[in-house]
């Protein structure tokens, strides 16, 4: 039986969450260098374009549109977000920092003050009105330049520059930041490889052998971050950040449930294992096998990977994904990034991502049953589309039942006895989605007057969202 009064953990970490590359906008101010978002066009097909023979990673200004060269422009107005965040009652904010304002190519040798005098800007504005940061290091913007000359994660050249980066901003901001994490999503790779791990493999051969060895720089890069950190910042915790979805069998047919298992361990477990029990999981011995991948490991790289694991895990939630080995086009969950067949006890989205909040209970209990460290969500949300009524309000009900019950869902995990450690609820202003390149797939508390095609005001206002998710974090849960 649900319990009613949740008891949230006292100092429990409510906020919300973005991304640099989907709020800041000023994509070539502050010297700032170029990044794979920054060639994203606005539009539904935009991640297919990246796919494409013969992308070059450019701007075509007279074929597409980039919403996301303005985004919200963040970079100019954080002040005022930053104070209505505070307004909320925001304990933290998670951003990410822009690994091109840092190190606008990559591979340069001395970090951009420009870009590092932002981000002071920003923690300092944060700090002032009592919200602690929590950053994401890389979130889907590596430069171009490393894409183009180096290959992305697939070379281990990237690792070195991924390592000067995290040494600049750990001694910058090590009076400021307290809350680190390494790679967004980073299993996000195997379905979205241009992304996550700087390449495309569609067209090519040994996209296993290639994918499967970013992999490895990027577990021996975030080893390396995470040993960093806890010799700059004693007092700072880091963590890894994962898509998890719980992977459900269509049926009790054993040969599904052993398909959903096979799905589930590689994408929800592989890079989790790795980044928290450091290792590699025994699972994955005979996937290598199969795909015919023998990885490049240089002398040293277990051992780091052993000794430097992350303190918490990060993780989005957004849907769970159900499994079965034989799948037709009718059976097909629509909408869904993860693939899947549709789950006939679930609703779904507008754009049809299937409501699940009993899924994030499921997957708190998986993951701290698995792993007995921190658990953080740090994304969670309902992209839908706001209307502006005559006067002004905007009611989105829907969102604060989405809300609702899947904090509800946690209240319920922190019983079951996971230890959490705070929520931040994603898009918590209005942004640039990533997966379409649209405005009009709202996921704030707050609205911010733009659309699709880049026209408006950029003004804000507080959705009917706003005051409930302001009562939630003052009462720490126990409105729900």
């Amino acid at each position: 039986m649900a319990i009613k009064n949740y008891q949230f953990p006292k100092g429990f970490l409510w906020g919300g969450a973005t991304a640099a590359n989907q709020i800041e906008g000023g994509f070539h101010e502050g010297n700032k260098g170029m990044n794979i978002a920054d060639v994203l066009p606005g539009g539904k097909g935009r991640l297919n374009i990246l796919q494409e023979p013969g992308f070059h990673f450019e701007i075509d200004t007279d074929k597409y549109t980039y919403p996301n060269h303005e985004a919200i422009d963040f970079y100019h107005r954080y002040k005022e977000d930053i104070a209505l965040f505070a307004e909320m009652g925001f304990k933290v904010f998670r951003m990410s920092i822009a690994w091109t304002r840092i190190f606008p190519n990559g591979d340069e040798t001395e970090p951009n003050e420009e870009g590092l005098a932002f981000y002071d800007r920003v923690f300092d504005e944060l700090l002032k009105h009592q919200i602690e940061p929590v950053v994401t290091i890389s979130h889907y913007e590596m430069p171009v330049n490393l894409v183009k000359n180096y290959g992305g994660w697939s070379s281990r050249e990237v690792v070195t520059f991924f390592d000067r980066y995290v040494h600049a901003i750990f001694n910058r901001y090590k009076d400021k930041v307290k809350y680190w994490m390494t790679f967004n999503e980073i299993n996000s790779g195997l379905i979205m490889p241009i992304m996550g791990l700087g390449f495309s493999i569609q067209q090519e051969e040994d996209k296993y052998q290639k994918t499967f060895q970013a992999y490895h720089h990027q577990f021996v890069a975030s080893s390396l971050a995470v040993k960093a950190c806890h010799e700059i910042i004693p007092e700072a915790q880091i963590g890894c950040m994962i898509l998890y979805a719980p992977v459900y069998a269509y049926d009790a047919n054993p040969k599904n449930v052993m398909h959903a298992l096979s799905e589930e361990r590689l994408f929800n477990y592989f890079c989790a294992d790795v980044q928290i029990r450091g290792e590699y999981p025994a699972f994955i011995n005979r996937y290598f096998k199969e795909n015919s991948i023998r990885l490049n490991v240089e002398e040293g790289d277990l051992e780091l990977i052993k000794e430097h694991t992350v303190d918490y895990i990060g993780f989005s939630y957004y849907m769970s994904r159900t499994e079965k080995i034989t799948k037709t086009d009718d059976d097909k969950a629509q909408g869904n990034i993860l693939q899947g067949v549709k789950n006939p006890f679930l609703k779904a989205s507008e754009w049809g991502w299937e409501i699940d909040p009993e899924g994030l209970r499921i997957a708190l209990n998986q993951l701290y049953d698995r792993y007995r460290v921190p658990l953080f969500v740090v994304e969670n949300g309902l992209g839908a589309v706001d209307e502006v009524e005559a006067d002004g309000s905007i009611n989105d009900d829907y969102r604060i039942e989405y809300l609702h019950d899947h904090i509800a869902a946690m209240g319920e995990a922190i019983e079951d006895g996971v230890d959490l450690m705070g929520y931040t609820a994603w898009g918590c202003i209005d942004l640039v989605s990533a997966s379409t390149g649209e405005m009009s797939k709202r996921y704030g508390f707050i609205y911010v007057d733009k659309d699709d095609e880049g026209n408006g005001t950029l003004e804000r206002s507080r959705k009917k969202s706003f005051y409930w998710y302001q009562k939630v974090i003052s009462s720490n849960g126990k409105t729900l």
